[in-house]
């Protein structure tokens, strides 16, 4: 995709902005963006990219639409119960930019696919709602440094957070070393759905960000978001001596 006259007009009201003009336009038309998890997070997410112009983003997803779904993820309707999520996330985007090259993985993600998924693009957004696929996430990209911008939600709560592993830092297990028993999602927990947009958007706004090479970077900070209190925290993620990461060497 190029910044023709038509993508001009199209992305006019980024391009006036000081801090993005139409270098800045540019990036993030050639910027690749892996979205794994089409969900509550992931709709809002895949929405604001392709409507920013993101030039590449892929989708990660296994699953179909649920009736179950609908109350947050906003990519569907009731006629797209029992379909392929990332099919149904692909057309309804190529409808708000068909110049957005959209490339669809419907798979569980694996340490035995990860790498082949993972490997053409710059930034990845974990939108999943497992642990024990997060781990996977997070050491990949530690170990291949990739930039990792992630975000959860549950009940009213939500936090986002990001490494940029292609510096020394923190990572996932530093803050959380052990996974834990219990499994903290919409499916057992319930989900207030106006907190999967508030999240996703950040996703997005993290993601633009970290393209443009904005100077106040979430890097190695956490939000978080409390829907009832109408409150944000920030708070500092640090190296631990003991992650099996070796984050603090």
């Amino acid at each position: 995709m190029k910044l023709d006259l038509n993508n001009f007009h199209r992305y006019e009201k980024q391009i006036i902005l000081k801090k993005v003009g139409i270098s800045g336009q540019k990036k993030i038309i050639k910027s690749k963006v892996l979205i794994i998890g089409i969900g509550g997070l992931g709709c809002p997410l895949l929405t604001y990219l392709a409507a920013a112009g993101v030039g590449t983003i892929g989708i990660v997803d296994y699953d179909k639409v649920e009736l179950s779904n609908l109350n947050r993820q906003t990519l569907f309707d009731s006629r797209d119960v029992g379909k392929y999520k990332v099919n149904v996330a692909k057309n309804k985007i190529n409808k708000i930019n068909k110049k957005i090259k959209i490339k669809t993985y419907n798979k569980k993600i694996s340490s035995k696919n990860i790498q082949s998924i993972l490997k053409i693009f710059d930034i990845i957004c974990d939108g999943t709602d497992n642990y024990k696929t997060r781990y996977l996430i997070n050491d990949h990209c530690k170990k291949n440094k990739k930039i990792l911008i992630s975000a959860a939600i549950s009940k009213f709560d939500g936090h986002l957070y990001k490494f940029n592993f292609k510096k020394k830092g923190s990572c996932y297990r530093c803050f959380m070393p052990e996974i834990p028993t219990n499994e903290n999602n919409c499916e057992v927990e319930g989900i207030f759905s106006p907190v999967g947009g508030v999240l996703g958007s950040l996703q997005a706004n993290e993601v633009l960000k970290t393209i443009l090479n904005f100077k106040n970077s979430l890097s190695d900070q956490m939000i978080i978001f409390d829907s009832i209190k109408t409150n944000f925290r920030k708070i500092k993620l640090t190296s631990n001596s003991n992650c099996q990461n070796q984050c603090s060497r």
